[in-house]
């Protein structure tokens, strides 16, 4: 059995970390107040007023009433908006955009050596910005059976630190990993979303660009067919899923080794089935694949090549009147992928020159993993996260990133005790793994999609992030965060290495 390297995290990067979410706290404790929409004040129910009462709401009060009670309770405050222009309630069509730049800059760390694939040790800074417009049209006003039709366009540009190289977790989620695609628009999504009710009894949800409907059957199946992103529907969390507004680092916001099936840029095509009841929902879907790892085109032959997915999700939470999640995720992907332990022994034969995966690669070859995603509120303003993910690590790695396992817990906390609800500041650490036949091709000099130093003196990955988002108006918030990196790329000759960066993200 293989066996993975005790976690390490550093005192100083944790201490780091800490100070950053503390030091952003104080510089932002006063202003105007913001959250995520998820976190929003309910708002109030709708006041029926007549006679009398229509009188005093107005301010005319009719002679001979009786005073107002002095412990009257005063009108709930109004919801804040997160979006510049509200979207019109219960409407049947959806049109809004989002814009999110990244900056960010490392300062020179230690390093024995570079490879071509290597997280550069010199300082150096970049920039990348996406930019989505999200439509949707709902059929009819149906409950019980509603359809609605998806069509999203997206643009991305800039690039990562090192070409978003070097880096298991890598540093910005928003950064393609492929920079030469351009700076064209492309289509992101298109689906169609149908629900079919299985009970009269309703609930209700919060409408958005991939459901409109604001009232759903308790009990309901939900299918999807067209383009689409995984960590969409799989593995999210509330705490660590929003690049946007929450962390910015691959393995932070997804479960890094869940090697999703997805092209360059993160989507894929293929079909979703979903059962919802109350408390518990459960998910499948089959996808495309990618021709090579790491690739733009898509392999339509799913009889070929097919990543297939499954999560069960329970709303449970362990404390009462408060929110909690578990999710158990399983993926098995088949494609034309390679295997390490092939393309070591090859090198040590003689037979290649270098270790090349892409010379060892087998049709229908099989990658397959597990993931735990779990999420608690604790209190009004505290809420915490974990995830856990292995695969078999033997073929390689082909979609997301080099991770064979990895876990990781945060905690985010909101800012009303400073009178600012939608200003939030975290703290997360992750680290990462890879198993020994990986280990070996990278240390004989072998390349991966991302990673390949040249040579590897084995430490896992781990990684420390800290960030404060502020919400400044409406739909505009701006963050503040910085990340430690220890042994990057699982390396112990290269870093420590810190990142910070600034971001601007803008809800239309």
């Amino acid at each position: 059995m293989l066996r993975f390297p005790p976690l390490r995290f550093t005192r100083n990067a944790l201490l780091a970390g800490f100070a950053l979410g503390l030091a952003a706290a104080s510089v932002c404790a006063q202003g105007p107040g913001s959250t995520s929409a998820d976190h929003l004040p309910s708002a109030p129910e709708p006041q029926f007023i007549a006679g009398a009462d229509f009188l005093q709401q107005k301010g005319l009060k009719p002679a001979g009433d009786p005073p107002a009670p002095a412990n009257a309770p005063e009108p709930a405050p109004e919801a804040p908006s997160v979006t510049v222009f509200p979207h019109p309630e219960d409407a049947r069509y959806w049109i809004s955009g989002q814009a999110n730049i990244i900056f960010q800059g490392r300062i020179p760390f230690h390093s024995l050596y570079e490879g071509p694939n290597s997280f550069r040790n010199s300082a150096e800074y970049k920039t990348s910005m996406v930019g989505t417009l999200y439509t949707a049209l709902r059929r009819n006003r149906s409950v019980r059976y509603n359809t609605d039709f998806i069509f999203d366009l997206e643009a991305a540009e800039g690039r990562g630190l090192s070409e978003a190289l070097g880096l298991a977790g890598f540093t910005n989620l928003d950064v393609v990993r492929n920079p030469y695609l351009g700076k064209a628009p492309y289509i992101a999504r298109y689906q169609i979303h149908q629900v079919i009710g299985l009970t009269d009894k309703t609930t209700s949800q919060e409408a958005n660009f991939f459901a409109l409907a604001s009232t759903v059957p308790t009990r309901r199946l939900e299918f999807r067919i067209g383009k689409m992103t995984l960590p969409d529907f799989f593995d999210v969390n509330s705490v660590g899923s929003d690049s946007h507004l929450q962390f910015m680092n691959w393995t932070t916001d997804n479960n890094g080794a869940w090697d999703y099936a997805a092209d360059t840029r993160g989507y894929t095509v293929g079909g979703l089935a979903e059962y919802d009841d109350l408390n518990w929902s459960l998910r499948y879907g089959i996808f495309a694949m990618p021709v090579v790892a790491n690739g733009i085109d898509l392999d339509w032959a799913f009889s070929r090549a097919n990543g297939q997915n499954g999560e069960y999700e329970l709303r449970h939470s362990w404390i009462p009147q408060r929110k909690g999640e578990t999710r158990v995720l399983y993926y098995a992907n088949r494609g034309h992928m390679g295997v390490y332990r092939e393309a070591v022994q090859a090198y040590l034969a003689g037979i290649d020159s270098t270790p090349t995966i892409t010379a060892h690669e087998h049709f229908g070859a099989l990658k397959y993993g597990v993931g735990y995603n779990t999420e608690q509120e604790l209190t009004a303003n505290l809420s915490v996260f974990g995830r856990f993910g292995w695969n078999e690590g033997q073929h390689e790695s082909f979609c997301y990133t080099e991770v064979d396992q990895t876990v990781s817990a945060g905690a985010e906390y909101f800012g009303n005790r400073w009178h600012r609800p939608l200003d939030k500041m975290a703290i997360a650490v992750v680290s990462n793994a890879i198993k020994r036949d990986h280990q070996n091709y990278l240390r004989l000099g072998g390349l991966g999609f991302l990673l390949g130093d040249g040579n590897l003196n084995y430490g896992r990955e781990n990684i420390v992030e800290s960030y404060y988002t502020w919400h400044a108006w409406k739909g505009m918030f701006y963050s503040l965060d910085v990340q430690h990196i220890d042994n990057p790329g699982y390396n112990r000759d290269r870093g420590p290495a810190w990142v910070g960066s600034v971001r601007a993200h803008v809800d239309f």
